[in-house]
């Protein structure tokens, strides 16, 4: 395996100081539809972006792009645009919901710490779905266990359905949703898990354990209150038709039920990540130093970068997670440029929200969604991912990474 160099994030210590310069500069700035991405786009010689342009109304796309500025001090100061970004129009976010699924489990273990129990990230446990089905094992841990630590790395190496399933049933589907909306993001519900797993509205027992295999931390089942329901959003009928047990029905698909995270809520997430302190404190995560490293580190892997998990390279290229700029290009990524991010790929829609950021000063948050199904029929598994969305993201990302390689170029 090749050596990989990691560039730290390096955040501001003087949280008094960010205050200020937040305060007066405004770091947490909110988009502007301003004309920056229409100019960037309009002007771009790339041919696919040529392509959804000419047909925007089909690819619903939207684009949240925040610029960072830094003082002599290297505070960090957010500079946003947006282009066609409406939280009220509704596209499914797909897999990005795992990104605050991995960072609401490490603030429940963080939790259960402040009430006495001697538990982390690393302790196994145990999923007793009913008296006669148990799961206790991994076969991708080196030890063979189940851990939230080995359950996060998934989600970010490949996007592992199964790892989020336990976590979304480790947190609770309302206690995760109110942990979202108490510190200040809207226009965000989960109301699912995922690959055809039981979605009831009660979850599994956890059962945790110590090196001596005793019990010291047995969750009950998790009952579910919430009715989660996207009434209020535009787009929540999508096509004309879709397929279900293998029948096509000619009517338009209902996500009215499903998940949903507008780009500015999936945005708002990732710079709580990146950029915690340019938060008030009811606005941040209630999680550790080391949690954020933890995090940043993952989200920032790709697949052929670790051992355990260890993941077939062909399947899961260097890219696979990484839609901008390298999404459609294998064995394209170097070790000067990292992206902090998390994609979603399903019903014909490409997602990404991502922190990129290099060794010479280039760094900005980036989320675009874009949906590709040419036919208007869902779940059939006809869609233009490879050929439409995701070089698409690759192309977008590398437009904005090369705008702000020149006007660093002419500082």
């Amino acid at each position: 395996m090749k050596k990989t160099r990691f560039y730290l994030v390096k955040l501001p210590v003087i949280s008094i100081t960010i205050f200020l310069f937040c305060f007066v500069f405004g770091c947490n700035s909110k988009p502007v539809n301003s004309s920056l991405l229409d100019e960037i786009l309009k002007d771009s010689k790339e041919p696919i972006i040529k392509k959804v342009l000419s047909a925007l109304n089909s690819h619903e796309v939207q684009i949240l792009f925040t610029r960072i500025h830094r003082d002599s001090l290297g505070l960090p100061r957010f500079e946003s645009h947006a282009f066609q970004e409406n939280a009220k129009q509704y596209f499914y976010p797909a897999s990005t919901v795992k990104l605050p699924v991995a960072i609401l489990a490490l603030q429940k273990i963080r939790k259960l710490q402040s009430q006495g129990f001697p538990i982390t990230a690393d302790t196994p446990f145990t999923v007793l779905f009913s008296e006669n089905l148990i799961v206790k094992t991994d076969s991708t841990h080196p030890k063979n266990k189940l851990t939230i630590a080995h359950l996060i790395k998934k989600i970010f190496l490949v996007s592992d359905n199964a790892a989020y399933n336990y976590l979304f049933d480790f947190i609770g589907r309302d206690d995760a949703n109110n942990a979202i909306h108490n510190i200040g993001i809207t226009n965000f519900n989960l109301s699912h898990k995922f690959s055809d797993a039981d979605n009831k509205n009660s979850t599994p027992r956890f059962i945790f354990f110590n090196q001596n295999g005793d019990t010291i931390y047995n969750q009950a089942p998790i009952t579910s209150n919430q009715k989660i329901k996207n009434t209020n959003l535009s787009g929540v009928l999508k096509g004309k038709g879709y397929v279900k047990d293998g029948t096509l029905i000619e009517e338009p698909i209902d996500f009215s039920e499903k998940n949903y995270a507008s780009i500015i809520a999936l945005h708002q997430i990732l710079e709580r990540i990146i950029f915690p302190k340019v938060f008030s404190k009811k606005e941040q995560f209630t999680i550790e130093p080391e949690d954020y490293f933890f995090l940043r580190y993952w989200m920032s892997r790709t697949p052929n970068e670790v051992a355990i998990p260890f993941y077939d390279r062909e399947t899961f290229f260097d890219s696979y997670g990484k839609f901008f700029i390298y999404g459609d290009k294998k064995g394209a990524m170097t070790n000067t440029t990292r992206i902090y991010n998390k994609v979603g790929l399903a019903y014909g829609t490409a997602t990404d929200v991502a922190y990129v950021k290099d060794r010479n000063g280039i760094e900005f948050f980036l989320t675009a969604t874009i949906l590709t199904n040419k036919n208007e029929i869902f779940n059939d598994n006809t869609y233009e991912y490879d050929q439409l969305g995701i070089p698409f993201l690759a192309a977008l990302g590398r437009e904005l990474y090369q705008f702000e390689k020149n006007k660093n170029s002419v500082k």
